[in-house]
């Protein structure tokens, strides 16, 4: 029903602005004229849904899991104090900004929870980056088990995806509403320390800091400026204020609780792909959307990750079985699961078989198998 509501409501207002719109460009005066091209231009900046919401309460939320009245409980799933539900999104009906900006905030809290759990559970070290960096430069952080430095034999190094994902996790969603085993780097941290293995934990989603704008200026092109029209340019150069308060006229509807604007200022980085190749036996990737071609990758790096990579991804086939691709960057399985967020979870065991035949192959200086389904893919396909 509120589907329908939400339907009802754009169809009823959008026929009446643009039979107005046909009005006034029929006066054809050049001062009406350009009132048509400000109201157009209006028009295409106004997010209906948000106009409608311009009262939402304010987007101000707890700052701990207790304060949002949830828990982890003994079987790592978020569950409500009182009542032992899950989350629940559509906290407040019809009020579908409001709910995402709660969601985010939960989000952020379970990003420090797993900060947590990193240091006190699996006791991993917390380590900033650059380590030479100055006072006043940017760093970031990565988690290190006590051995990273000094063991001799053998190192797991977790990367997550893209996104709003940091150092721990594989995906928010299924930390929220599954469980941390399936949405959180805990197993697989577990599992290697257990079998020897030293442990870093990257966070590459975090290689910048973001800091308030003080004062946009004036004369600062729109972030679609390269699409914008010449006549519509020139008008906004010849008054730049009258374009400025236009501007904050448009940003009171967009956004009818303004949030901070703020700048990204990114953190050195460095890249050593030779000691990568050189040390690295084995890479797993899970439904990694990389290109190695939109990427320049080296020819040389090409062909190590077709012989050192494995990629399983999200499939209806059984778990590892392979998987055809159109770009042969490397092998391809089946992660036993349709849906991306559970490849890394489903993937588990499998994962860890590579590793073992992988680190067994550079022992023995042969060529290592993706999993023991060697039997079901062709030495070629390697």
């Amino acid at each position: 029903m509120k589907l329908e509501i939400k339907c009802f409501i754009i169809c009823k207002v959008l026929p009446l602005v643009w039979l107005n719109m046909a009005q006034i460009q029929q006066v054809g005066a050049p001062e009406e004229k350009e009132k048509t091209t400000a109201l157009k231009d209006l028009l295409s900046r106004i997010d209906l849904d948000e106009l409608m919401k311009k009262d939402e309460p304010p987007l101000e939320f707890p700052d701990t899991l207790e304060g949002f009245n949830y828990a982890f409980n003994e079987l790592g799933q978020l569950r409500h104090i009182q009542t032992g539900d899950p989350f629940v999104f559509n906290y407040r009906e019809d009020l579908h900004r409001w709910n995402q900006k709660r969601y985010e905030a939960l989000g952020e809290i379970i990003t420090k929870h797993v900060y947590e759990l990193l240091e006190k559970d699996c006791e991993l070290e917390k380590v900033y980056l650059p380590v030479d960096a100055t006072d006043s430069e940017p760093r970031s952080f990565i988690f290190m088990s006590k051995d990273a430095m000094t063991n001799p034999d053998k190192m797991l190094v977790l990367i997550h995806g893209s996104g709003v994902v940091r150092a721990g996790q594989w995906a928010r969603r299924l930390i929220i509403n599954e469980d941390l085993n399936s949405g959180s780097q805990i197993p697989y941290i577990k599992r290697a320390m257990k079998e020897g293995y030293a442990v870093i934990v990257l966070n590459p989603n975090e290689n910048y800091i973001e800091v308030e704008k003080s004062k946009v200026p004036a004369d600062q092109p729109s972030p679609d400026s390269s699409d914008e029209p010449a006549e519509k340019r020139e008008r906004r150069e010849r008054n730049p204020k009258e374009t400025k308060k236009r501007r904050d006229f448009y940003e009171k509807y967009r956004n009818p609780q303004k949030e901070k604007e703020t700048l990204q200022v990114y953190i050195r980085m460095i890249q050593r792909e030779a000691d990568v190749k050189n040390k690295v036996a084995a890479v797993a990737l899970t439904d990694s959307v990389h290109n190695v071609w939109h990427q320049d990758a080296s020819k040389t790096l090409r062909e190590w990750m077709r012989e050192n990579c494995c990629n399983w991804v999200s499939s209806s086939e059984p778990l590892d079985t392979s998987v055809e691709s159109t770009l042969p960057d490397c092998p391809r399985v089946s992660a036993g699961t349709e849906r991306h967020e559970l490849t890394s979870w489903k993937s588990f065991h499998s994962i860890f078989k590579f590793f073992d035949d992988a680190l067994q192959a550079k022992n023995t200086k042969t060529k290592p198998t993706p999993t023991r389904r060697s039997n079901r893919i062709k030495h070629e396909d390697l």
